[in-house]
């Protein structure tokens, strides 16, 4: 069965996608801040390794390579994110800014390259991250300068992570997961975390290498960068 390994799978989208998968019978590897505090990701019961993983810090992420040493990862999904509220520049929290710019870009650019190796030795060979519409400067219309500006490098770093990796048959994507139903999208968001992971799932599904650096909404559309 192909494996997947999904971050922040604690909550919201990143549970949502662990169920789906495990479900479908693949092999789900789940990483969280806390897994003592997981008791969702711990009921979906089944074989669900649930590893110790902040982004932000690399000793975490080196026992987790070394755990994972020799495994393949058919997809490999960078999902952990915060979004620290505010509105407009007056109004910048620079250290939040800063934790932003960590967690939503660096963290995930670290995982990828740390698990390279698990990916390319897959059959899938495929990298995939949440980003957001938010970080498409086409599509800017102003307000959470910190939250914007971090999954617009985000979406950078991931086109030349596929450009460097792409010669060796790796597949990194981002999506917009759409505005969820989650605790970071608000109870009254249009979209279900069941629909989303859903969407994104058929999507990674149907890709080839001319899909390699794509940014796609939740349901396929191409996405402005």
């Amino acid at each position: 069965m192909p494996t997947v390994l999904i971050t922040g799978a604690n909550r919201g989208i990143g549970l949502e996608l662990a169920r789906q998968y495990a479900a479908d019978g693949w092999t789900v590897v789940a990483t969280c801040r806390e897994p003592g505090k997981a008791a969702e990701l711990k009921a979906i019961g089944g074989d669900v390794p649930v590893h110790r993983l902040d982004v932000d810090d690399p000793a975490d992420l080196d026992a987790l390579a070394a755990a994972l040493n020799g495994q393949p990862i058919d997809v490999l999904f960078n999902n952990a994110g915060i979004n620290i509220r505010g509105a407009s520049i007056g109004d910048i929290d620079y250290d939040g800014w800063a934790r932003t710019m960590a967690t939503n870009v660096f963290g995930p650019v670290r995982v990828a390259w740390a698990l390279k190796d698990n990916v390319l030795a897959s059959g899938a060979k495929v990298m995939a991250f949440t980003s957001s519409k938010m970080g498409s400067i086409a599509e800017n219309r102003g307000g959470s300068i910190m939250y914007r500006s971090s999954k617009t490098a985000l979406n950078m770093a991931v086109d030349c992570l596929a450009r460097e990796l792409g010669g060796q048959g790796a597949i990194a994507v981002t999506f917009h997961p759409g505005h969820v139903r989650t605790d970071m999208g608000g109870p009254s968001a249009p979209v279900t975390a069941q629909e989303s992971a859903a969407g994104m799932r058929r999507v990674i599904a149907g890709l080839t290498p001319a899909d390699n650096g794509a940014f796609r909404n939740f349901d396929g559309t191409p996405l402005p960068w």
